[in-house]
C-alpha cells in the first residue's frame, strides 16, 4: 500500500474505536496545550518587557552608589561636567532621589505620598513618557531652568489631583515641609490601578535642585543618564564606570561600591530569568508528551494483536516487512498528529482566555501603564509542537510496527 491508502486505513481504524482513540490522544493533546500555553504566556511577558524598554528610552544608563560616605560621593555638578566633556556618548544626566517631606494642601495632609527629585531629563518629549512610564495629561514637566533656578514647581499624579483639587490643579500651590510649590503639570492616570494612598497615581515630581534644599543636602545615590542611541549605551557605560573607579579610588587602591546598568541589560536580565523559568515549564509540559507518547505505543501493541490475523492475510498475498511496519508506523503518526491538531486547538483557545483573565491583572502588578499584554502563539510555537506529537507518535509506534513486520505469516494465520 501506498502512503494515501495506509492513512485511509489509520483513520478508519481510528474513526472505528473512537473513545478509545481519543484516550489515546489524550496524553498529546495535553502536552501539546500546555506547551502551547506556556510558550505564548512567555511571549506575552517578553513583549511587556520589550514595550515597557521601548517606552522608557534603550539609551538609558543607571548608575547607584551602595558605599562610601556623603563626603565621598560625586555631587550633580560632577556627573554634568562628566556628561558635557563626552557629549558625542552622553546626552544628559537626571540625579534620583526619593525625599522624605510632608505634603499639605491647606488642612489636608499626604503623607504616603512618593516624591522625587529628577531633572528635565527624566521627560522625554519624543516619546511622551517619563523615565518612570509615566505620561503628561496636563501642563508641562521639569524643564532646565526650573533646575537652574530651583523654582518652586511641582508635577502631581492624578490621585493628589483629585483628593487635594477636585481635579483642577493647574496653577494651584501645595506645600512640601511648609515650602510651597505651584503645580504646573498633572500625570495621566494609571487607568489599570486603583488610585490609592501611596499608589503609582500619588507622587510628585520636583526639580532635583529645588529637593536637596528641602532636604538640606547636596548628595544623591542615583543618577539617570541618557546615551545618543541605544548602540552607544554600552559606551555610555563605560565611560561613567571609568570616571566612578577614578573618583572613588583610595590610597590603599580600594574604591566604595557602585553599580551601573543600561536598560538594554536590564531588559536582557528580565528575558534571561523568564527564559530558564519558561524552558522548565516547558519540561514539565513535556512530561505529557512522553506519558501520550507510552499511550500511543500501548494501543498499537493492542492492535497488532487484534489484527494479527489481517497481519498474516497481507503476508500471505506478498505484503513485504517494511509494507506492514509502514502502515503501523503511519497510524501510530496519525493518531498523534490528530492529537496535536487538538492539542494546538485547546492551547489557542486556553492561551486567549488566560490572556483576557490575566492580562490586566499582569499589567497592574507590574505598574505599567501603556502597556499590553498578547498571548498569542507563534507560528513557530504550533508548527513545534505539531512536529513534536507527529515525531513522538512515530517514535513510539515504531515497536508495535516492527512486531507486526516480523510476524510469521503462518503463525498470524492460525491466531485465535
Amino acid at each position: 500500500m501506498n502512503f494515501t491508502q495506509s492513512f485511509r486505513l489509520a483513520i478508519k481504524s481510528l474513526t472505528t474505536s473512537k473513545m478509545r482513540a481519543l484516550l489515546t490522544m489524550l496524553g498529546i493533546i495535553i502536552g501539546v496545550g500546555a506547551v502551547i500555553v506556556i510558550l505564548s504566556l512567555g511571549n506575552g511577558l517578553t513583549g511587556m518587557v520589550q514595550q515597557q524598554v521601548d517606552k522608557l528610552g534603550i539609551n538609558m544608563i543607571q548608575a547607584q552608589f551602595f558605599g562610601g560616605t556623603a563626603d565621598r560621593l560625586p555631587d550633580p555638578e560632577d556627573m554634568y561636567d562628566m556628561v558635557e566633556a563626552n557629549a558625542d556618548i552622553l546626552t544628559g544626566v537626571s540625579p534620583y532621589l526619593g525625599v522624605n517631606a510632608v505634603v499639605r494642601h491647606g488642612s489636608d495632609k499626604f503623607d504616603r505620598t512618593n516624591l522625587y527629585g529628577v531633572s528635565e531629563i527624566m521627560y522625554n518629549a519624543a516619546t511622551g513618557y517619563t523615565i518612570d512610564g509615566e505620561q503628561l495629561a496636563k501642563g508641562r514637566f521639569v524643564s532646565y531652568m526650573d533646575v537652574e533656578r530651583r523654582e518652586n514647581i511641582c508635577i502631581i499624579g492624578a490621585y493628589l489631583e483629585q483628593e487635594a483639587f477636585d481635579g483642577d490643579a493647574l496653577g494651584k500651590q501645595l506645600s512640601i515641609n511648609g515650602r510651597p510649590l505651584t503645580v504646573v503639570g498633572v500625570l495621566k492616570r494609571n487607568a489599570e490601578l486603583e488610585m490609592l494612598p501611596g499608589s503609582q497615581d500619588d507622587q510628585i515630581y520636583i526639580p532635583y535642585t529645588t529637593a536637596l534644599e528641602i532636604m538640606g543636602s547636596r548628595w544623591v545615590n542615583l543618577y539617570i543618564f541618557t546615551s545618543t542611541s541605544g548602540e552607544t549605551a554600552d559606551a555610555g557605560k563605560r565611560i561613567i564606570e571609568a570616571y566612578l573607579n577614578d573618583f572613588f579610588r583610595t590610597d590603599d587602591g580600594m574604591w566604595d561600591y557602585f553599580y551601573i546598568t543600561t536598560m538594554a541589560e536590564q531588559a536582557n536580565q528580565i528575558n534571561a530569568m523568564m527564559g530558564v523559568a519558561m524552558g522548565v515549564l516547558v519540561a514539565i509540559a513535556a512530561i505529557s508528551l512522553l506519558v501520550g507518547g507510552i499511550g500511543i505505543m500501548n494501543i498499537m501493541l493492542v492492535s497488532v494483536t487484534e489484527r494479527t490475523r489481517e497481519i498474516g492475510v497481507r503476508k500471505s498475498l506478498g505484503a513485504k516487512r517494511k509494507d506492514i511496519r509502514s502502515q503501523f508506523v503511519i497510524e501510530a503518526g496519525t493518531t498523534s498528529a490528530i492529537g496535536g491538531l487538538l492539542g494546538i486547538g485547546f492551547g489557542c483557545l486556553l492561551a486567549k482566555a488566560l490572556e483576557a483573565l490575566l492580562g490586566g491583572m499582569l499589567v497592574a502588578s507590574l505598574g505599567a501603564s501603556g502597556i499590553t499584554f498578547n498571548a498569542t502563539p507563534t507560528l513557530g510555537a504550533i508548527g513545534l509542537s505539531f512536529g513534536v506529537s507527529v515525531g513522538i507518535g512515530v517514535l513510539f509506534g515504531y515497536l508495535p510496527a516492527n512486531k507486526a513486520a516480523k510476524l510469521n505469516p503462518i503463525d498470524a494465520l492460525r491466531y485465535d
